[in-house]
């Protein structure tokens, strides 16, 4: 599965230390992110990560661009909600189409832990319950 990983500052080492505790699961599958996460969960990790832009310089919106082309299966957001953001109409641009694509996302460590364990079942890939193989 397709796996995009993004982290405002304040939860950037949140985000590194979920990475190194599911380093195994996540390594199974295929993870972009933008820049800045990127970098810090690859050096921390070893994972191989493709990297986008960081996500003042329109990261995320290439990460949004993939979700729209049904090219992610899986997001985590780990979003700081008591900071106002600059991008935020942005994020919540991204927010609505992996609504409308029916794409999981964690915005925190809760939610992701469950997503997690999930993807490790296999219980998230969806497009096969969907769109079985015939």
């Amino acid at each position: 599965m397709n796996v995009a990983l993004i982290a405002h500052d304040a939860k950037k080492e949140l985000m590194v230390q979920f990475c190194i505790a599911y380093c195994g699961i996540l390594s199974r599958h295929n993870l972009c992110a933008t820049g800045t996460t990127g970098k810090l969960v690859a050096e921390a990790t070893g994972l191989n990560i493709t990297r986008y832009m960081s996500g003042t310089q329109g990261g995320g919106e290439q990460i949004t661009a993939r979700i729209s082309c049904n090219e992610i299966d899986l997001l985590l957001f780990f979003r700081d909600p008591l900071t106002v953001k600059s991008n935020e109409p942005n994020d919540y641009d991204m927010l609505r189409l992996c609504d409308i694509r029916g794409i999981p996302v964690a915005t925190n460590i809760a939610t992701a832990e469950v997503l997690i364990h999930g993807l490790e079942r296999g219980d998230l890939d969806w497009r096969n319950i969907v769109n079985p193989a015939e």
